[in-house]
């Protein structure tokens, strides 16, 4: 493989010179000199090095995606729409794994402003709870801000961002709702994470929908997001006599843990409990879970778009739809 050296040599330059025209540097070069160097690379067979060519231009069309779990098929959807966008346009997605924890975002803040990304998807909700550290957070992304990066934020956040989203409350309105008018009235909310700006969201969507119909809000069982939470939740809510008329779950893994528990259980579901989740991932759509089917992809997609605008785009809240399965049923 041709080196810089070897393309200097053969134009007759310093290979500084070289670099310089190879990596598009404004640093002046005269026309007859740039296209001896460049035929050279051509004769030579020379790929220059996209690190290098980031440090010079200070733009590596790179686009990193911060989630909350990459295992997690809500994040998994969302990060497949910044592949698709992004990608045809020859920007590299990297997905960036931060366990929940503020201080790895922090980090992959700082590795991804040291290659100068050209932009950092949160796709993730913000945890107030996290306290200081949210500040250093909030410092790092103005720094990546002022280097050039675009930011985009799929959900609420502790720091400016252009926001691409959807409103969860809503959204737990509106599954609330649809039990409600299917007669069920004792109903049951698994909650999500606690710490967590999105999982307050959904719960007081729930609590809206409960206390527009005239009906308590008090069967609330502490979860998370996650399939163990859920499971963990429905062996809590076997205890409750009389059994709840239905359950709704922060997000559909949760709900899936639920389904399951009912199941060990032989609890029919929904013959003698209706159970519904939020997302519409693609494995509730295996256990015909009734959700409400979250426009995952397209937060990605339209994310990536604001990445590549030439300038900000307005904020956006994409739309949300109920998507009745067989795991509900009007109460006998």
């Amino acid at each position: 493989m041709a080196s810089l050296a070897d393309i200097s040599r053969r134009a007759g330059t310093s290979v500084a010179t070289a670099s310089r025209v190879l990596n598009g540097s404004t640093h002046p070069v005269s026309e007859a000199t740039r296209a001896r160097v460049l035929q050279a690379a051509a004769d030579l067979g020379y790929q220059p090095s996209a690190l290098a060519q980031a440090l010079v231009t200070r733009s590596s069309r790179i686009i990193g995606v911060i989630v909350n779990d990459i295992v997690d098929p809500y994040f998994a959807e969302i990060a497949r729409g910044v592949e698709d966008v992004a990608g045809r346009m020859g920007y590299l997605v990297m997905v960036c794994n931060a366990d929940h924890r503020v201080e790895a975002e922090i980090e992959y803040v700082r590795a991804l402003r040291d290659y100068h990304a050209d932009g950092l998807v949160f796709a993730g909700s913000g945890a107030p709870a996290a306290g200081p550290v949210n500040d250093d957070l909030a410092q790092q992304v103005e720094t990546a801000r002022s280097r050039g990066a675009r930011v985009v934020a799929l959900a609420r956040r502790e720091f400016p961002a252009m926001h691409v989203g959807v409103d969860n409350a809503a959204a737990a309105f509106d599954v609330t709702d649809y039990l409600i008018s299917l007669g069920h009235r004792r109903i049951a909310f698994v909650e999500g994470p606690p710490e967590l700006f999105t999982s307050a969201e959904r719960r007081s969507g729930f609590a809206a929908a409960m206390a527009a119909a005239g009906l308590g809000d008090e069967l609330r069982f502490a979860g998370g997001f996650d399939f163990e939470a859920g499971l963990a939740a429905g062996r809590r809510l076997l205890t409750c006599r009389p059994l709840p008329d239905a359950v709704v779950a922060a997000n559909d893994e949760a709900a899936i843990g639920v389904l399951t528990a009912f199941r060990h259980a032989d609890v029919s579901v929904p013959d003698d409990v209706s159970v519904a989740g939020i997302d519409d991932t693609r494995p509730a759509r295996f256990v015909e879970l009734t959700t409400v089917n979250l426009p995952l992809y397209d937060l990605g997609a339209v994310a990536a778009r604001h990445i590549l605008a030439d300038e900000d785009e307005p904020d956006v809240v994409l739309a949300h739809r109920l998507v009745p399965r067989r795991t509900t049923a009007r109460r006998r």
